[in-house]
């Protein structure tokens, strides 16, 4: 056999190794089929392709938290046989769906719900692609990735390969009782939400380079709770190295929100709370028994009505996170101030006018509530053109909720050097100008995601499509580069003290200025110092009767 020859056999060789690749590896466009297959560590996924984009869904990333699992660390997914489907949503979370969600769930939930999805573009590039991974709101107790407006298909169009996960959310997601703590000694206990968070992550780790993503340029986003869940997996020892950017949306950051409740400890603890759970089913008792009992407790039962709606009067649930000193360990803010936290770069925002919680019957009472601020709050508050006490007590509420938190949490990080980023989105759909004076909580998401189409339906507008198409162009460039800098848009500085400059979307543009809520926002901060003051104060107080 000649030179030639041999040449031409490796040639052939080569041919029929790429086609046998690119049939169980890529999309199979060249066949004229709608088909996409990738190889994970759990078996063979079969995904769907349609307008340049592959998209693998319902993807398990552990077994199911089901019977003795319940209440469990995640574990290990079985591996399955032959092709799985992956063309449509796993079951969200058990939950009592929120009326009037702006994001509705599109399945039907059940306990049996730890399930993934991935978009990617749907041809494959000769270079790893950056990864974002979602995470949703919803107050710990609703939410899921099935809503049309977390689809990730423009991410996969803009080059990012997209990931969003499901995890359990209320008496499933935050739970302790003291037979929990004598079954899995050292813990990790009472945050099981958390704790699906991060075996995703640990799954996109092992896993989305079969998708052509890069696991050393993975971005975690979300908002509300989602956003509160970013600050967690920063200050948490047991997610140290699974991601490589970060960005809150409307996640607050100041202590209260987060970490607000002890595992054990004696009254108001999660353990005692977990006990109140148990004595509402009957069940008595500490022992192996009793937690057998709780945990064969039907699906539908133990989700106890919660929802956005019910959970305040809930005396049986654990009120979301947990301090149990190995995944949850107190307050974002204190945390970062104490130099912990990875040190990653951050982008963190609200909505103008986003979420808050003052309560007051007269105007006197609620500006008595900023004490010694009390005068200056009534000059400040007044000027804002509000005058109802609801509606300048829930402008200052969300200040102090999540307005003020995120300036806070921008100014410790960046003080310690590292790259922060702030925005306000302040950009209020043509069709809603009319009703709304400022962006409401949860706004920003279907620009962020760029699916305003969806959202708005009939009403979209140009302009709609622009403000999406900018917003959404930042969080693209800032997965790639750590820095928010998408060619042809507006520069948007870091973030510093000094300056206090943000990136503001308005319904002119994306705009960097400085915060024009700063004098609203000092008054806050002073305020949520008192109250940080105080229950620093009372924690210590509990300690000393113990």
């Amino acid at each position: 056999m000649n030179v030639l020859q041999r040449i031409d056999r490796r040639a052939m060789s080569f041919a029929v190794w790429l086609a046998v690749s690119l049939t169980l590896a890529v999309p199979s466009a060249a066949r004229g089929a709608d088909v996409a297959r990738v190889r994970i560590d759990s078996g063979l996924l079969e995904g769907s392709v349609a307008h340049g984009v592959a998209a693998f869904k319902g993807i398990p990333f552990a077994a199911a938290p089901v019977g003795p699992l319940r209440w469990r660390p995640p574990q290990p997914v079985k591996p399955w046989p032959g092709v799985r489907k992956a063309v449509s949503y796993g079951p969200d979370c058990m939950q009592v769906p929120f009326p009037g969600d702006a994001a509705p769930l599109r399945t039907t939930p059940q306990e049996d719900c730890l399930y993934l999805n991935v978009w990617r573009p749907a041809r494959t590039a000769s270079r790893k692609l950056p990864v974002m991974v979602w995470i949703y709101g919803g107050g710990f107790v609703n939410g899921g990735t099935s809503p049309a407006v977390y689809d990730g298909t423009e991410f996969a169009r803009d080059g990012i390969v997209l990931v969003s996960f499901n995890y359990r959310l209320g008496n499933f997601g935050f739970f302790a009782h003291p037979a929990l703590s004598a079954e899995q000694p050292g813990g990790p206990l009472g945050n099981y939400a958390f704790m699906d968070q991060i075996a995703a992550l640990k799954w996109v780790r092992r896993n989305i380079a079969a998708f052509g993503g890069d696991s050393e340029n993975v971005t975690i986003f979300g908002e509300s709770a989602g956003g509160m869940s970013v600050h967690v997996l920063l200050t948490s020892p047991l997610a140290r190295g699974l991601f490589q950017k970060a960005i809150i949306e409307s996640g607050g950051g100041r202590p209260g929100l987060l970490g607000a409740r002890s595992l054990s400890g004696g009254s108001g603890s999660a353990e005692s709370i977990g006990v109140a759970l148990a004595r509402h089913f009957g069940i008595e008792g500490t022992g192996a028994e009793a937690l057998e009992r709780l945990r064969a407790i039907p699906a539908s039962e133990l989700v106890s009505g919660l929802n956005m709606a019910t959970m305040g009067s809930n005396r049986t649930y654990a009120g979301g996170p947990v301090i149990d000193g190995k995944l949850d360990l107190g307050g974002p803010t204190q945390l970062y101030a104490e130099g912990k936290g990875a040190q990653v770069p951050l982008m963190i925002g609200t909505n103008s006018m986003d979420l808050g919680f003052l309560q007051a019957r007269t105007l006197d009472e609620l500006y008595a509530q900023f004490g010694p601020d009390a005068a200056q709050a009534r000059k400040v508050y007044g000027a804002t053109g509000n005058s109802s006490v609801p509606a300048i007590a829930f402008e200052a509420g969300g200040d102090q909720m999540m307005l003020e938190p995120a300036r806070e949490v921008a100014r410790i990080l960046s003080t310690r050097g590292q790259p922060v980023y702030e925005y306000r989105f302040s950009y209020v759909a043509e069709s809603q100008r009319k009703t709304l004076p400022g962006a409401p909580h949860a706004s920003e998401i279907p620009y962020v995601f760029d699916t305003a189409a969806a959202h708005l339906g009939k009403d979209l507008t140009a302009a709609d499509e622009a403000a999406a198409r900018a917003m959404h162009r930042y969080w693209v460039a800032f997965a790639r580069t750590g820095k928010p800098e998408p060619r042809g848009e507006p520069a948007w500085p870091a973030y510093h003290a000094a300056t206090d400059l943000l990136m503001n979307f308005t319904d002119r543009g994306p705009i960097a200025e400085p915060d024009p809520a700063k004098a609203r926002l000092d008054l806050a901060e002073r305020a949520n110092d008192r109250k940080e003051r105080a229950a620093l104060l009372h924690a210590r107080a509990v300690q000393d009767t113990h």
